[in-house]
C-alpha cells in the first residue's frame, strides 16, 4: 500500500491575501470612524455647552442687578480668568458669578486649555451692553461664539 504525502493546510500566499483584506478593512474602518474628529466634536459640544452656561450667568446677574452686567465686562474682547486663579492680569475676573455659588460653582474651562489662569473662554460687551463669549479655540474650522 502506497501513503500518499499530500498534507493540509494553508499557502503562504492564502495567508498573505488574508492578512492583507483584514488591514484593508480596518484601515477603511478606522477611517469611517475617524477618531481624532469625533473628539474634536465632542470638545466643541463641550465648549458651546461653556459658552451658554458663561451668558447664561451674566444675564441672571444682570436681572439680579436691575439689568447692570459684571462692571468688569469691558468692551474689548478679553480672556475670562478661572475662579482659582491667583491673578487675573489683563484678564476679565467674573468671580461675582461664582460669589456664595449663586450663579455658577466655578468657571468653565475649555477642554483644551493649558492655562492656569485663563479659562479659554473671552468675553466682551457692545457699547449697547449686549454680551459676546466665544471660545476662539474652537476645532475643525468652528466658530463657537453667542451673542445676547
Amino acid at each position: 500500500m502506497k501513503r500518499s504525502s499530500h498534507q493540509s493546510g494553508f499557502t503562504l500566499l492564502e495567508v498573505l491575501l488574508v492578512v492583507a483584506a483584514i488591514a484593508i478593512l480596518a484601515g477603511i474602518v478606522i477611517l469611517a470612524i475617524n477618531p481624532t474628529k469625533q473628539l474634536g466634536d465632542t470638545r466643541n459640544t463641550q465648549r458651546r455647552a461653556d459658552v451658554n452656561t458663561i451668558l447664561s450667568a451674566v444675564y441672571q446677574y444682570a436681572i439680579d442687578h436691575r439689568g447692570n452686567i459684571p462692571s468688569t465686562i469691558a468692551t474689548s474682547t478679553t480672556e475670562i480668568c478661572q475662579t482659582s486663579a491667583t491673578s487675573c492680569t489683563g484678564m476679565i475676573n467674573l468671580s461675582v458669578l461664582t460669589a456664595d455659588e449663586k450663579y455658577l460653582v466655578s468657571l468653565p474651562i475649555d477642554p483644551s486649555s493649558e492655562s492656569l489662569l485663563g479659562t479659554g473662554y473671552y468675553i466682551s460687551k457692545s457699547t449697547s451692553s449686549r454680551v459676546t463669549v466665544s471660545a476662539p479655540s474652537a476645532e475643525q474650522s468652528a466658530v463657537i461664539s453667542v451673542t445676547r
